[in-house]
């Protein structure tokens, strides 16, 4: 079913539990991670720490667990060994112990995640060519009220901004689907004032690496 942005709650990831060394990761459709010391249930969210550049400061969800030796990542296919060599996967992983919600949230927008194409043309011919290189990071941003300015989400935002660390943007839409972004963030507090609007200030959370969604 289709949806609209009204009823979505954004959050931000404020505080992890310690990280716990990565010994391996399967090749498989939803990566099996070894980790003997880890104490992880199903249906909470880490971020990976990895070898793998394509799974490198992602967040995924727990799927499924055996204590005390591994985990599943819902949704983490590696079963491509071109991106995804067979044992050097290894790394860390660390819990979100809490996401904090962003409360007064103005027009949200995301840019980004588009192919960078390479485009190039032999001597001997006329015609043009054009290959993927990747995708663009994905940045999102928003207007926030500038009256918001104590509330603890605000105070999240400002604080991650003074040390530029690695966090989780969490979406919730009103149907429940979920969608996880790694990134930075930077809040500016100078204050927008125009006529006939409310002051507003503005965050903005610059993309590490791909997002992952969950359906509701």
């Amino acid at each position: 079913m289709a949806q609209v942005l009204t009823g979505s709650t954004f959050h931000v990831a404020t505080a992890f539990g310690t990280s716990k060394v990565v010994s391996g990761i399967s090749n498989a459709a939803e990566a099996v991670i070894s980790c003997p010391t880890h104490d992880f249930s199903a249906g909470e969210i880490v971020e990976i720490t990895s070898g793998w550049g394509r799974l490198n400061l992602r967040a995924f969800r727990v799927k499924s667990v055996i204590a005390g030796t591994s985990f599943v990542l819902e949704g983490a296919d590696t079963t491509n060994t071109n991106f995804f060599a067979t044992g050097t996967g290894g790394g860390s992983v660390r819990k979100v112990m809490t996401f904090t919600q962003v409360l007064t949230v103005m027009n949200p927008t995301t840019s980004g995640g588009e192919p960078k194409k390479v485009e190039y043309k032999f001597v001997e011919s006329d015609v043009s060519y054009s290959i993927n290189d990747g995708f663009s990071a994905v940045d999102y941003a928003m207007d926030l009220d500038a009256d918001s300015i104590g509330s603890a989400g605000y105070n999240a935002l400002k604080a991650l901004t003074d040390v530029q660390t690695n966090t989780i943007l969490k979406v919730v839409t009103r149907s429940g689907s979920l969608s996880f972004q790694p990134c930075t963030v930077a809040l500016n507090e100078a204050v927008t004032m125009a006529d006939g609007q409310i002051n507003k200030v503005k965050a903005s959370f610059s993309g590490n690496n791909r997002g992952t969604r969950y359906a509701a």
